[in-house]
């Protein structure tokens, strides 16, 4: 097991080459989840950190091939949130224990970029991390969001293949991602990216790209999902991602960068009833329970059959969440959930910020 002990040990020194054969080889699989669990003990502990989301708005200015939100799809309800509806359910979240309010839209105008300020500088308040994922906008707009208090951005770059950027990008390129994405870390926020897993034609040459460029970005938080085809996108008809391929990608990423938080995103769940569960295995350490409005959250459909969007009580995941990571011997984390040995100096945003305290206390239910 000689790879799995140069991943562990000496993650920088793993050439595309050898990234591209494990991706291939399912004979070390075991053994590899195996160490990326050990890696995120070893650096992250048990912990798990807990994001509440609030996906405030489905329209969307793009034309992604893969998404259900697309402009182009005519079959879908749009609606947006209001800043105050917006800043409610923060407190919503605020009252459950849960110490990051991740704000998430389609990359639609309507708020830009003053009404963010507005939305971010309120939640502030509430001395809790403010994530924002809202897509590609000017410089200026992520400096007034960071001015005004936003700790963290996420923005996928999807994939790293330049030819599948194209063919499923056709209003942008993977340049102009990473731009965006490097200007970002300039910035100070904490930043995310991550992959789509199972795109049409993409190859383990592709996703080894992918691990590539999130090990030289130094990704603060790396996101990794499935492609779930859409009926409503020009894939529907194409097949959905592995999950064990999903989880392999989890695995090398927490083995490149033994410090980043990686969320066993809720698509897990859509190839697996245990699938969130196998992600927290595999070297996950972070999960993001939806607490979108009840009228709101059937319609934010990214993909089709999407967990917990029926419900009565809209904040039943925080409930669903807990019980997971604790059924799993794993302890709900009460801190911000900063990525661990970051320069604490860059993360002050007002006097209430201070170091982080990892003490593992019970969240509020």
């Amino acid at each position: 097991m000689g790879i799995i002990n140069k991943l562990a040990e000496n993650p920088d020194s793993v050439s595309y080459e050898e990234l591209v054969w494990i991706l291939k080889n399912d004979t070390i699989n075991e053994k590899l989840f195996e160490a990326a669990d050990e890696v995120r003990k070893k650096y992250l502990g048990d912990e798990v950190f807990l994001r509440g989301i609030i996906e405030f708005s489905n329209y969307c200015r793009r034309k992604c091939l893969y998404c259900g939100i697309r402009s182009s799809n005519n079959s879908i309800s749009r609606y947006r949130m209001s800043p105050e509806e917006i800043i409610k359910r923060a407190e919503v979240i605020v009252r459950k224990g849960i110490k990051t309010v991740v704000l998430q839209s389609g990359e639609d105008p309507f708020y830009m970029p003053d009404l963010i300020v507005e939305i971010v500088h309120k939640i502030k308040k509430h001395d809790v991390a403010v994530t924002l994922s809202l897509g590609e906008w000017p410089r200026r707009y992520y400096e007034m969001w960071k001015n005004a208090g936003a700790d963290r951005y996420l923005m996928r770059h999807e994939t790293a293949s330049e030819e599948l950027y194209r063919e499923f990008h056709p209003d942008d390129t993977f340049e102009n991602r990473k731009r965006h994405l490097y200007t970002l870390k300039k910035l100070g926020y904490e930043v995310g990216a991550g992959c789509i897993v199972g795109l049409p034609n993409q190859r383990a040459e592709d996703l080894a790209k992918d691990l590539i460029f999130i090990r030289e970005l130094d990704a603060d938080m790396v996101g990794i999902g499935p492609f779930i085809p859409h009926p409503g996108t020009p894939l529907r008809h194409e097949k959905r991602g592995n999950l064990t391929t999903c989880l392999k990608m989890i695995a090398l990423t927490r083995l490149l960068i033994p410090t980043s938080n990686i969320p066993a995103t809720t698509a897990m769940r859509a190839l697996h009833p245990r699938g969130r569960e196998f992600a927290l295995k595999c070297g996950a350490n972070v999960i993001m329970p939806n607490m979108t409005p009840a009228p709101y959250r059937a319609k934010y459909e990214l993909y089709p059959g999407k967990i917990c969007t029926f419900f009565e009580d809209d904040t039943i995941c925080v409930d669903c969440v807990l019980n997971l990571i604790r059924s799993i011997g794993r302890i709900p984390s009460r801190s911000k959930g900063f990525r661990v040995g970051r320069d604490t100096n860059e993360l002050l945003r007002d006097e209430h910020t201070c170091v982080e305290q990892r003490d593992s206390i019970q969240i509020s239910e």
